[in-house]
């Protein structure tokens, strides 16, 4: 917002931008860049800078609040200088955009402008200080808000997964998969592998070889339940390898 301040009130057509003070032993027209330098510049002029605010102030409180005139914005623009430092020590301490507090700088200074009184030794000072506080309050004010669920997000994702009938949620001699939490959108962010004992694997190999040859009970009958005494083992190759 400040940058487009910048466009605004330091562009080519500026002519309509002049402030024309009275200084008692002599009058003063300035353009906008030249206001910001009385007032900001190494050999500041106190009379200066109060003249300065205070026709600043006067011309804007002329407009209309919801005027597009460049009176209310001027003050704004003057003021920024005097903001920056609060603004960038802001942005370094609290996560908060840059643009969100300019916005709120400038409407703390449009807000003090419509009570304050122009004449004031201290206009300025006192616009200022307004912006300052505004800005602090927001940045005060996101750091007590707590992250929630992007809603919309997580209906899209869920919206994007196929309906399963029954048989496909349980197929017979199936496996069931619970991944907690779930999954990222983008897939598994690592493979899976599923193992078993190789005692099992092999014992799941001779139950199929004797369930082939017509021999599971006598197998079934033969099994070594694990707290029993070892009587014999009996070792599996291929049919068309040594024996």
């Amino acid at each position: 917002m400040f940058a487009r301040l910048d466009q605004v009130l330091t562009g080519p057509d500026t002519s309509r931008h002049y402030l024309s003070m009275d200084l008692g032993d002599r009058s003063v027209r300035l353009s906008p860049r030249e206001c910001r330098a009385e007032l900001y510049g190494p050999q500041r002029h106190t009379s200066l800078w109060t003249a300065i605010w205070r026709q600043a102030a006067s011309d804007a409180r002329c407009e209309s609040q919801n005027s597009t005139g460049v009176g209310r914005l001027l003050v704004v623009w003057l003021a920024v200088p005097g903001m920056n430092r609060s603004l960038y020590r802001l942005l370094h301490q609290f996560p908060v955009e840059q643009a969100d507090l300019e916005q709120e700088a400038a409407l703390g200074v449009l807000t003090a402008l419509d009570t304050t009184d122009p004449n004031s030794s201290n206009t300025g000072g006192h616009l200022i200080r307004a912006g300052v506080r505004r800005m602090w309050s927001h940045a005060v004010r996101g750091r007590k808000e707590v992250p929630v669920l992007d809603l919309a997000r997580f209906a899209r994702i869920r919206n994007a997964v196929p309906v399963l009938t029954e048989e496909q949620r349980s197929p017979v001699g199936g496996w069931e998969l619970h991944i907690t939490p779930p999954a990222d959108p983008a897939g598994l962010s690592a493979s899976l592998r599923f193992t078993q004992s190789r005692r099992r694997i092999e014992g799941e190999r001779l139950g199929a070889l004797a369930h082939g040859a017509g021999l599971s009970r006598l197998v079934f009958r033969a099994r070594r339940h694990e707290e029993e005494e070892l009587i014999g083992t009996l070792t599996l190759r291929p049919a068309e390898g040594r024996r």
